[in-house]
């Protein structure tokens, strides 16, 4: 009897230390679940999704996924409304990444991107939050048969310049407020002045050097006038790899040599985006890049490319 009973309380002594260690106590799990609401509120710019489709909206005006004409027509003329302001209002800023990408082929966007990308310096991404931030600016159309109103908003985190928790890389918005599409704006700053001087970056691990972006071309891009950076040729070579600048068909869309434009496809059956060779990697100057041995060929296909 008195065996069995020595068994039972060390069998629910047993039980009890089990539960003591398995279980947490509900002032962990609320220390835990506090600290993962403080890692998430960080994010100041937020999407209704993290995918290709739903991560290229603001969700404070996200009311639907738009349909391929609506989104052609929103960036055509949120990118034209948001280059003219800038420069009425002498403020610098110029395309970049896949933005530039499409100017480089005929000047205008690429026709299956859902956003576009636009740098300025630190010193104007200061500016614009001190002066421009959260302003509504209205655009007309040059035919007079479109009004709308675009949406600046600069992130607080915009000050500082280096990435990070990484959710921050993205320093300002210029918003279409009918359906959520936006213009990402990233500034550049010299991060490294006494390591790396003349070398310029964002938060997302891109880097230029000064006399890879000055002095600055002036061009057009969807038919306004456009800065564009001085040697766009080894920055989009050096982001995209040489074969953005030459492959004729991509994501459903066929390049037509005779009309300058990219043709939509009838049946797209998808392009798997990492072999992609238009998908983008963080542009580093060759000159702060590690020994490459593939330099001689990248060398002879300029030459060839633009003689």
């Amino acid at each position: 009897m008195r065996l069995r009973r020595l068994f039972t309380a060390l069998a629910s002594t047993t039980v009890l230390l089990t539960h003591a260690v398995a279980i947490p106590q509900s002032n962990e799990l609320e220390q835990t679940e506090q600290h993962e609401d403080e890692f998430r509120d960080t994010k100041y710019f937020h999407e209704p999704g993290d995918d290709d489709l739903l991560g290229h909206y603001d969700q404070r005006y996200f009311k639907g996924v738009v349909s391929y004409d609506e989104r052609t027509d929103t960036l055509h003329h949120m990118i034209r409304a948001y280059l003219n302001t800038f420069r009425e209002l002498g403020i610098e800023t110029w395309i970049a990444h896949g933005t530039l990408l499409g100017w480089w082929w005929n000047g205008k966007m690429l026709p299956w991107d859902w956003d576009l990308d636009t740098q300025v310096s630190g010193a104007t991404l200061e500016y614009l939050a001190e002066h421009m931030n959260r302003t509504t600016h209205r655009y007309t159309s040059d035919d007079r048969t479109i009004t709308r109103d675009y949406f600046l908003d600069v992130n607080p985190f915009s000050t500082q310049r280096e990435r990070g928790d990484g959710f921050n890389i993205i320093d300002a918005r210029w918003i279409d407020v009918r359906n959520g599409l936006f213009i990402d704006i990233t500034g550049l700053s010299e991060t490294h002045p006494d390591l790396q001087p003349g070398v310029w970056s964002c938060k997302n691990y891109h880097r230029y050097r000064t006399k890879d972006l000055y002095p600055m071309r002036e061009s057009t891009y969807e038919g306004v006038p456009a800065k564009i950076p001085y040697a766009y040729d080894r920055i989009l070579t050096e982001e995209y790899d040489l074969k953005a600048l030459v492959v004729t068909e991509y994501q459903g869309h066929r390049w037509d040599p005779t009309s300058k434009d990219w043709i939509r496809k009838e049946m797209h059956l998808g392009v798997e985006e990492s072999q992609s060779p238009l998908h983008p990697r963080p542009h580093i100057p060759r000159s702060i890049q590690p020994p490459c041995n593939d330099a001689g060929f990248r060398n002879m296909w300029r030459l060839v490319h633009w003689w």
